[in-house]
Formats: C-alpha cells, sequence, structure tokens
C-alpha cells in the first residue's frame, strides 16, 4: 500500500509521501538508541511538564487535527475534535498519576528477613526504544494511549502508522517536538509494512506494541518472539451486546445504535453482535432497527452527520463479501445491505437478523456498520452464544438483575464487561482483549508497566 491521504469520502489522492530509505531509517534508529540514555535519566516531574504541553497544544490544535483525521479516514469530524481530546485528558492522566503507578515497592519486611536481607524493593526501569505499529480507525488515541506511559515510563517511541494516515502520524511527531520533547523521544516512520521485521529485529529496539489485525499480529508476535522481545497486541474484536428482560429497552436500543456505528462501526471495541432474550427480542429489534435506519450517512465535515465513508475501498469490499455470504446462506436484512452509487467508500447502516455458525460473519469481524442480530431463550444461551466466538476483546450486558450480572462477569470470555452502557476506553482502567483479540493490556497501571523492567533491589544483612 502507498503511504499517501485518500480522501475516503471521494476517492481522490490528496499526497503522496515517499518512504525512509535505508540511510535515513539507521539515521532514527541510532538516534532513539543515544536518546534513550539520556531521557532515561530524567525525572517524572520533567517528562510530566512535557507530556502537559503537548495536552496543551493539542487542545489548540483540536479543529485542525480533527479535520486532518476526517480527511484521511472518513470519521465524522465531531468524533474527530472527540478523539483529540480524548487524548489529550489521556496525557494529563498518566503526567499526573505516573510517579505513583511506578513508585518503588516495598515487600513485606518479614519476607525480607526471611530472604536473608536488611531491605528490598522492586523498581520499574524503562527498557529503551519501543516499536508501534498502529492502524487506522483511531489515529491519534491508539497511538496516545501508547506513547503516553511510555514516555512517562523513560522509554523513546519508534511509531509505524498506517500507510493511509501519514499526515496524522507526522503531526504526532511535530506535536512532541513542539512541546519540548528531543527529536529522539518520539520519531514517526513513514515505512511500508514491509520494513517492520527488520525494524523489530534491530538489537536497539527493545519491544513492540501493535493494535491491528490477527495476520499482523501473528506476524509481530513470531519476530518478538524469535528475538525475545516483549510484544502487546490489541487485535480484533466481535463484541457481543446482551440484552435481558429486566433491561431499560429504549436506552439499550439507542446505545446499541451508537455501540454499533461509532467511527463509522470501524472500531475494535464496537459491539457487533446483538444476543437479545426472546421475551424483549421483538420490542427490542423493533427499536434498534429504526435507530440504524434513521441515522444520517453524508458528508463527514459536516457536523448532522452521523456515518461517514468507510475508510478503504478493500474495507468496503471485505465487508460486503460478508454481508452478501449471509444474504446467501438465508440471513435476513432488515435495513441497509445495499452499497450507493456515488464516489467513494460508502457502506449503509445494516442490520441482519437470523445469522447462523455457518456465515462467516458469525466467526469473522464486521469492520463497518453492520449488526447481526441472535435471539436467547434464556441466561445460558446467551452466554454461550456470546462466548462462540475466537474473538474476546469486550462485551456489553444490559440487565437490571444482580445476580445476571455476576453470572455474565463470572462466564464471558472478554477483557471487560460493560454493564447497561457500551464499552469505551478511559485511563484509569486497563484495556485488552484474550483469546484472538490479543494479551498484554494497554492503559492505568497495568499498561505503563508492560514496557519496563521490573527491577528486584536487595541488600544483604
Amino acid at each position: 500500500m502507498a503511504i499517501a491521504t485518500v480522501n475516503p469520502a471521494t476517492g481522490e489522492t490528496l499526497t503522496t509521501f515517499a518512504p525512509l530509505d535505508d540511510e535515513e531509517l539507521e539515521r532514527r534508529l541510532q538516534l532513539a538508541e543515544a536518546t534513550f540514555r539520556t531521557y532515561r535519566t530524567t525525572s517524572f516531574a520533567e517528562r510530566a511538564r512535557l507530556l502537559n504541553r503537548a495536552a496543551d497544544l493539542l487542545d489548540e490544535d483540536r479543529d485542525g487535527i480533527g479535520r486532518t483525521m476526517t480527511t484521511e479516514m472518513g470519521k465524522p469530524v465531531r468524533q474527530a475534535r472527540a478523539e483529540a481530546a480524548k487524548c489529550a485528558k489521556a496525557m494529563r492522566w498518566y503526567a499526573e498519576h505516573a510517579a505513583s503507578l511506578l513508585a518503588d515497592e516495598v515487600p513485606d519486611p518479614r519476607d525480607v528477613a526471611d530472604s536473608g536481607g536488611s531491605r528490598a524493593l522492586v523498581r520499574h526501569r524503562p527498557l529503551g526504544p519501543v516499536l508501534a505499529v498502529m492502524p487506522w480507525n483511531f489515529p491519534l488515541w491508539q497511538v496516545v494511549r501508547f506513547a503516553a506511559p511510555a514516555l512517562m515510563a523513560g522509554n523513546v517511541c519508534l511509531l509505524k502508522h498506517a500507510s493511509n494516515v501519514p499526515r496524522t502520524a507526522l503531526y504526532l511527531e511535530d506535536l512532541l517536538r513542539r512541546a519540548g520533547f528531543s527529536e529522539g523521544c518520539f520519531q514517526t516512520l513513514l515505512v511500508g509494512s514491509g520494513a517492520i521485521d527488520a525494524v523489530l529485529r534491530d538489537d536497539r529496539v527493545k519491544a513492540a506494541t501493535l493494535t491491528g489485525s490477527e495476520p499482523a499480529g501473528r506476524a509481530v508476535a513470531a519476530t518478538a518472539g524469535e528475538m525475545i522481545k516483549k510484544t502487546v497486541l490489541e487485535l480484533g474484536g466481535s463484541d457481543p451486546f446482551v440484552v435481558m428482560p429486566s433491561a431499560d429497552l429504549d436506552r439499550a436500543a439507542e446505545t446499541a445504535v451508537t455501540a454499533r456505528v461509532q467511527n463509522n462501526g470501524q472500531s475494535c471495541i464496537a459491539a457487533k453482535r446483538f444476543i437479545v432474550h426472546t421475551d424483549v427480542y421483538d420490542a427490542f429489534v423493533e427499536r434498534f432497527v429504526a435507530g440504524m435506519a434513521a441515522l444520517t450517512v453524508g458528508d463527514p465535515m459536516d457536523e448532522a452527520t452521523d456515518v461517514g465513508p468507510l475508510a478503504s475501498e478493500q474495507g468496503r469490499a471485505d465487508l460486503e463479501e460478508l454481508v452478501d455470504d449471509a444474504r446467501r446462506s438465508g440471513a435476513d436484512v432488515l435495513c441497509g445491505g445495499e452499497r450507493p452509487d456515488r464516489p467513494g467508500w460508502w457502506y449503509p447502516p445494516t442490520v441482519l437478523a437470523g445469522v447462523t455458525r455457518e456465515m462467516r460473519i458469525h466467526r469473522e469481524e464486521a469492520f463497518g456498520p453492520v449488526a447481526t442480530l441472535y435471539r436467547a431463550g434464556d441466561l445460558d444461551e446467551a452466554v454461550l452464544i456470546a462466548n462462540d466466538s475466537p474473538f474476546g476483546l469486550s462485551s456489553n450486558v444490559w440487565t437490571r438483575d444482580e445476580a445476571e450480572v455476576e453470572r455474565f462477569v463470572r462466564d464471558l470470555e472478554a477483557g471487560g464487561v460493560f454493564v447497561n452502557g457500551m464499552t469505551a476506553s478511559h485511563p484509569a482502567f486497563p484495556f485488552g482483549g484474550i483469546k484472538r483479540s490479543g494479551y498484554g493490556r494497554e492503559l492505568s497501571g497495568q499498561g505503563i508497566r508492560e514496557f519496563c523492567n521490573i527491577t528486584t533491589v536487595w541488600h544483604g544483612a
């Protein structure tokens, strides 16, 4: 794929970027290694000062970078501005909390004495340059939720961003430099995916994090495993959204629409499979389909738009294949299901009912505004359907019955269970999944410690 800004609303190529040559890539790796030697010794207070300054600049740039994101990947511009605000919030959160999250841990004195020592502690030290391979769907947030904790921990960052969001990638590098970070603290590598393997194999790169597709995760994990380097993977998701009889159906249906079409439906943590108890199935479906059909699909720069174009032509083709396969296999299309005849990569909000295990869309991630409906006879069947997926990123449960809540929390195979609300990420809470949704955690204290050398310091008696 060319490194280029292509407007998904029109299909027009706006700017093409030349990839870094071998000489420049080597220079940047040398710079990262050299910068780490000094940056690692900076104080938490100094790192926080720089990161808070970056947050202030990002707030000032919100409208401009919002329009850049919308131009590159098609999300409604009001959602793009909200993404920028969320990034500034996360920067400030880590600036405030990193020192306490990484404070020395002092073991129980009885355990120290039992070990034959006089004192001991556990210290969290930075690893070095960390490679981040990031996707286009949240082109600012996906990077910041890695970079903010990594920088506060004393690491330096190398970003290989998706090739269709180069302007956003370059903006991030410029933002952090304007904030006062040294040039080598955060570098954007404009390279193709074929260069990732060599960068990850380089001894100067100490770890990697990837958010993206399952094949990309497998490739990075395989190389990192061979080189014995730490990785964090956040891959696909096909999150269940379970509705039980005691749920507030109006709120559940309204939230379900937002949960499915946020970011034009292109979100790993978007609810995708709607599993509804048979007692309220018809009532919920009526509300949900009406809400999906009423959404405004149009120019993502228009403040009134709910759903913009998909980010790429290939992404739309992949989504169409899943819908067409389900239709051929007997699924009912309750709304949508046909792409409009217009320039750009548009696809309407779509709801499928009668989905079966033989259909591809049952086991593959639908990355776009397409929802699938399932009818469950009771709680046990709802859990079975929810867990019948290779993914395990997050989940949503709607019920007012506390006993049911406890069952879902105990039995759902996912990295998160959100009760009477939609899945969302927040700096204070760990984020990540299980099964083919990946491993490791981002955000919170767990996230900042993923790329630390957890060091035992022991003193003899």
